[in-house]
This record gives C-alpha cells, sequence and structure tokens, in this order.
C-alpha cells in the first residue's frame, strides 16, 4: 500500500514549468490536413492517393496526410480539428482531362456534379455542403478536383492526369508554405 500511496512525485511544491515565447509558439502551429480521395482500382480515381503519397514524403511536422475512399461522415470526422484542410479527388464535368479546378469552400458551394463518381452514400461535395449547414466546416477548405479521364477498374492514371497530379502536387505546397504557421508573430524579414 505504501508504495502505491506514494508512487507518484508531489507536484505541490514545485513550480509550474513556463514555455518560452517561441515554445508557446511552435504549438499554436495550425494543423494543416491533406486529404486524397478515391479508389485505387479504378483509374484516375486514385488521383488522390496519389497526390497524397506524393505528398507525404515532403509535408511538415505540422501538415498530416491521409488517404480517404471519399465516405462523407468518415470525410467530416476526419477533418474536425484540422484549421486547415486540402482536399484532392478525380472529378468529372465532361471537359478536357487533366483540367485543375480549386474550389474554396467558404466562397462557394461545391459542384455536385463534379463528384459523381462516389460509391457512398453521399460524395465529397455533399460532405462540404452537409457541414456548411451544420456549421462544422473547418476555418480553411480547399478542394482540388483533377479531370479524370478513365474510371474502368484496373486502369493506372492517365496521361493527362498524371501530369495534372504533379501539378497539383506543387500548388498544394505552395498552400501549405502561404499558410503563415506563426500568426501574429513578426518575422525577421520585417525588421
Amino acid at each position: 500500500m505504501h508504495l502505491l500511496r506514494h508512487a507518484f512525485f508531489e507536484t505541490q511544491n514545485r513550480s509550474r514549468v513556463e514555455l518560452t515565447p517561441s515554445e508557446q509558439i511552435l504549438q499554436k502551429k495550425p494543423r494543416i490536413l491533406i486529404i486524397g480521395i478515391g479508389n485505387a482500382y479504378r483509374g484516375d480515381d486514385a488521383v488522390g492517393f496519389v497526390v497524397a503519397q506524393r505528398l507525404k514524403e515532403q509535408t511538415l511536422d505540422y501538415v498530416s496526410v491521409l488517404e480517404k475512399s471519399g465516405d462523407g461522415v468518415a470525410l467530416m470526422e476526419s477533418w474536425k480539428n484540422a484549421d486547415t484542410v486540402i482536399l484532392v479527388d478525380a472529378v468529372y464535368s465532361d471537359i478536357k482531362p487533366g483540367t485543375l479546378h480549386r474550389f474554396d469552400a467558404h466562397a462557394q458551394p461545391i459542384p455536385v456534379k463534379f463528384f459523381c463518381y462516389s460509391t457512398h452514400a453521399f460524395s465529397v461535395a455533399e460532405a462540404i455542403e452537409l457541414s456548411r449547414t451544420l456549421n462544422q466546416l473547418p476555418p480553411h477548405l480547399i478542394v482540388y478536383g483533377i479531370e479524370g479521364k478513365c474510371f474502368e477498374a484496373g486502369a493506372g492514371l492517365s496521361p493527362e492526369v498524371e501530369d495534372a497530379a504533379r501539378t497539383v502536387v506543387k500548388y498544394i505546397q505552395h498552400d501549405i508554405y502561404s499558410i503563415d504557421p506563426f500568426p501574429g508573430c513578426i518575422s525577421s524579414d520585417s525588421l
């Protein structure tokens, strides 16, 4: 009994450890979440996964990268604690394959017709709009849609979509670095 009763250090007289201002800033880094959406076995529908896999190799410690199937409920659960969410998915609107679409979910509704290849009860666009209705959108939500060409089982990415995937990786890297990881701080460049 004595070992259990006094097994933990007493903290009553210990002073609380204070963080330095720079340590406090580091703890307030924005939580950025990148979600690649798709189906690895349906041709160009895998483009979200491909982009996510490439970004996993290059991201910072405050950036998380996930691969999801596109189930609306799972997406909403995934992004609930993120400050910034960037989604990447294949879309189809009958225009040139490889065409990039970029949507800011706070600036405009996401066109449901683009995400018609979802095999779930409701699509990416519907999950975003439901989150908007429930007032549960992340503070920043960007959606990249890459116009697909072939969604047949077993096919790899078409050349147009492969090229677009490389471009989207660069765009997302720019998005990540343009987000101020230390809001309210003065950089040495501005002194």
